[in-house]
């Protein structure tokens, strides 16, 4: 699809971005763990916390739409891609320190610094191995995994080890959160509700046994490889709808007999019934079709409402 944007707004958003990084009309699928997505008006690659604080108060000051893009996981890209600015944060410095704090930039990739934290005997990230995020992505989502080992049976919270973060607010103003102010709970944290954007992350790890750290993320690995279906084969955005306590919604899906059920190349996973998978060249429209089918087999067996859990970017 053709930009929609004048071309007044993209001279002045050239003006205050960096140009060799600013692509016109450029395809949002590979950008996605979905591998799902049409195209993007503007993609600007953000590669520091100053950049991209620039990069989103240039696009508010000019009154351009703006998505700021990390890993692209669990989200759903529309087919006819996304108007505006799409700020892809690749911002990734990150610094330990003596005493076990972390400070990163929020576009730093979780499985990239991990083996950093690990060789460095820093233990706290190491439960999180083999989840498809930034650093950013993580705290918008309170990121927790339930770890499998028996003695660590419990559900692990990346709130435990949060810190502080440095936002940039609504009203442009760059500040640090503490964890009371962010107001983290199960899949959900205070930015749900503002349009503030995590700059960089304060995490507190503690001394850790490298072996033993590298045993959790052997566990975990295995657990979620038996689990989950493998993404660098079958492309998702991990789980599609939200959680219904005591019961859990790929086993309402299942019940309703859709593990394998199919849209176009969009398939419902024979592992794990609340992933839908990308067999080769699914569409959001696909996408989306299966979601309203399991949507109302559920309620046509269950009598229970499956709640969406990624979100939906752009124009379908």
């Amino acid at each position: 699809m053709a930009t929609t944007l004048s071309d007044n707004a993209l001279d002045a958003l050239a003006a205050r971005l960096d140009r060799t990084r600013l692509r016109r009309d450029e395809p949002l699928a590979p950008h996605t763990t979905f591998k799902i997505g049409g195209p993007a008006d503007l993609l600007y690659d953000a590669t520091s916390a100053d950049d991209l604080a620039n990069a989103v108060l240039a696009a508010r000051e000019l009154g351009v739409p703006y998505f700021v893009l990390g890993l692209g996981a669990n989200i759903l890209i529309g087919d006819r891609g996304v108007r505006g600015l799409v700020i892809r944060n690749t911002a990734r410095h990150f610094a330990f320190h003596h005493d076990g704090r972390l400070w990163v930039e929020s576009g730093a990739v979780l499985a990239r610094l991990i083996p950093e934290a690990v060789v460095r005997q820093w233990s706290g990230l190491e439960h999180y191995v083999g989840i498809p995020t930034t650093i950013g992505g993580a705290i918008w989502q309170n990121l927790h995994f339930l770890s499998p080992a028996p003695a660590r049976e419990r559900t692990m919270f990346i709130e435990e080890i949060f810190t502080s973060c440095e936002l940039l607010t609504d009203t442009g103003a760059r500040t640090t959160a503490d964890r009371t102010a962010m107001a983290f709970g199960y899949d959900t944290s205070a930015l749900h509700d503002t349009r503030d954007v995590v700059l960089a992350v304060t995490f507190q790890l503690t001394r850790g046994d490298p072996a033993a750290m590298h045993r959790v993320m052997q566990e975990n690995l295995s657990w979620r490889g038996a689990k989950h279906p493998w993404l660098a084969v079958y492309p998702s955005a991990g789980s599609i709808f939200k959680k219904i306590e005591g019961v859990g919604a790929g086993r309402l899906i299942d019940q309703a007999g859709l593990k394998g059920f199919r849209r176009g190349d969009a398939q419902i996973s024979h592992v794990h019934a609340n992933i839908i998978i990308n067999l080769g060249s699914a569409t959001a429209a696909d996408v989306r079709g299966l979601i309203a089918v399991a949507q109302d087999a559920v309620w046509q067996k269950c009598e229970q409402r499956l709640e969406p859990e990624i979100g939906f970017v752009g124009e379908f």
